[in-house]
């Protein structure tokens, strides 16, 4: 049975909602952050009350004896409220970054355990977009929560006071809180599906430029700059409407605000005037209540961190999408002695809705050369993807000597496997760095060896540094880049190599000694070769024939050359 040995096999938890642990993990700052806004919102209730006394002594007191020391209590809570408020700022921002460097790091990891199907379900531009942009967003949560459930207090604290000062104020208040709670939940059920529209939009557009910035020669070669930007930019009017929803449910939630927090707060100081003029209220305490009104009928301050919080929302469930795609399981066993026999038994994998490879069967024998052949889209790359495990099937099992690679440890896996490809990645600071990557870094000796095996050495040594050149200062053509992922590969012990169409952008001879060196470099091992030249099949021991996802044939290349239809395969035709 397979079980998770790690982290990066773990199944995600709480993907419905990343927020939820990222405010547990921010969970010391967001407390701190809530009480200094409590502190500040309770000093804001204090204030009125301290006020409407200095000004009761000095109306009863002319000399200013005993409303002076009141004003000095004011001026203190105003210092103090200035303190709390700079606190508060910095605890946000701190607690805002925090939360958003949880969210980023919880995704990219997520992210390289699920490994190729995320890019291929929702493209790197839209990863991109919902990495950089949606964590950023989504950060704001904690800190917006904190700040919210503080900043309730202030109205709920408002309204108690009001009723201290005499009931019929919290009255006449309390009428209207109904069209307040209202008004609230309307903005935020509107809001939210503005945001997740304008975030969507945004995703589209990303996504339509990480293609154009893959594809820039071949845009600038054909002429067509007008026309990609057209394309990335189409999503824009949906962008704009989303957009112009967003600002209008926002603009109208807060006209209605406007227009009836005002009332309110004139109900309740007519209210506070009728009792003044009975007798029940002091000209200080009628102070204080027009404050208090002011404070209760607070919708503004809710508005903007509900309108926070619903964007955060909305983020977060693009982070859960991803959140929710399952990682790649691993097992604990070790692989049995062996020189790497590599088994497919009943393998049928679907991409797209489509089946591409069908019920395939197929053996390499420990230490041998297959080389996989077909046409394009026969399924070669997903087959080459399933024996390296960067892929499963979704039916069927691969086996290495015997023991089905879902089972292996990560680290025997990666071990065990070695993958190159049409066009590797550039991984590490400098080439040595490059060529040395993977799950144990390569000693130098053997970094040099991999590199010479795979005829890198030469143009490696003419670099600025030789192999310590940095990655991005080396100009290197795409003949180059992939014997650099040669000798990646070739500098290790794989007991299984991969090699997905890795020789495609070689000249013939520098194929030709490649395929050589990759023969005497790993006698003991297994070698799987998307081959698309004649030459490179008929140096392998067994060719394995792939016609529209099924294996047609396997045999020696010399004996499929017989039937036309393998012949055809070829575009030189010549071999």
């Amino acid at each position: 049975m397979t079980t998770a040995t790690d982290d990066r096999s773990a199944p995600a938890q709480n993907t419905a909602s990343p927020l939820r642990a990222t405010v547990r993990r921010t969970g010391g700052r967001c407390a701190a952050l809530f009480l200094t806004a409590t502190a500040s919102t309770v000093l804001s209730l204090a204030l009125p009350l301290a006020l409407g006394r200095a000004l009761d002594l000095l109306l009863a007191n002319p000399d200013g004896s005993g409303g002076v020391r009141w004003v000095l209590w004011c001026a203190a809570l105003v210092l103090l409220l200035a303190v709390l408020d700079a606190v508060e700022t910095v605890l946000g921002g701190t607690t805002t970054a925090r939360a958003t460097a949880l969210l980023r790091h919880r995704l990219t990891g997520h992210l390289l355990a699920v490994g190729p199907r995320a890019g291929e379900r929702f493209g790197s531009g839209e990863l991109v977009a919902r990495l950089v942009g949606n964590a950023a967003q989504a950060g704001i949560a904690p800190a917006s929560l904190a700040a919210l459930l503080a900043g309730v207090a202030g109205p709920v604290g408002a309204v108690v006071a009001l009723g201290l000062l005499d009931p019929w104020l919290a009255a006449v208040f309390l009428a209207g809180a109904p069209l307040l709670a209202l008004l609230l939940r309307t903005f935020t059920h509107d809001s939210a599906q503005c945001a997740a529209d304008y975030q969507k939009a945004q995703g589209l557009i990303a996504r339509g430029l990480a293609e154009a910035i893959g594809g820039a020669r071949t845009i600038a070669a054909s002429g067509t700059a007008d026309r990609e930007a057209a394309r990335i930019l189409r999503p824009l009017p949906e962008l704009a409407r989303a957009g112009h929803r967003m600002w209008h449910v926002q603009g109208r939630a807060a006209a209605r605000a406007v227009a009836l927090a005002p009332l309110l707060q004139l109900g309740v100081v007519a209210v506070a005037g009728v009792l003044l003029v009975h007798g029940r209220l002091t000209v200080g305490e009628m102070l204080a209540a027009s404050r208090y009104a002011v404070l209760a009928a607070g919708v503004g301050v809710l508005v903007g961190q509900l309108s926070g919080l619903v964007r955060a929302r909305a983020s977060a469930l693009r982070i859960g999408e991803v959140l929710a795609e399952p990682v790649t399981r691993y097992g604990g066993r070790r692989l049995p002695p062996g020189r790497g026999r590599l088994e497919l038994r009943g393998v049928t994998a679907r991409r797209g809705g489509r089946t591409v490879l069908d019920g395939v069967d197929l053996v390499v024998p420990g230490g041998s050369t297959l080389a996989v052949v077909g046409r394009s889209g026969a399924g070669k790359s997903l087959l080459a993807a399933l024996a390296g495990r960067l892929a499963d099937p979704d039916e069927g099992t691969v086996l290495l000597d015997g023991v089905p690679l879902p089972e292996l440890d990560h680290g025997e896996l990666r071990r065990a496997i070695g993958c190159a490809f049409e066009r590797p990645a550039l991984l590490g600071d400098t080439v040595a760095d490059t060529i040395g990557f993977g799950v144990r870094t390569a000693p130098p000796d053997r970094i040099r060896a991999g590199a010479a095996a795979a005829r890198a050495d030469t143009f490696v040594r003419r670099l600025p540094d030789g192999y310590a050149t940095p990655c991005r200062a080396a100009p290197l053509s795409g003949g180059e880049r992939q014997r650099l992922g040669l000798a990646r590969v070739l500098a290790r012990d794989s007991r299984l190599l991969v090699l997905d169409d890795a020789l495609s952008s070689l000249d013939t001879v520098t194929e030709h000694q490649v395929v050589d060196a990759l023969l005497r470099h790993s006698p003991g091992g297994t070698r799987v070769v998307v081959a698309h030249r004649a030459s490179t099949a008929a140096r392998a021991d067994t060719v394995a024939w792939l016609d529209a996802g099924r294996v047609r044939a396997v045999g020696t290349h010399a004996g499929l050359w017989r039937e036309s239809g393998y012949r055809e395969v070829f575009a030189d035709g010549a071999g």
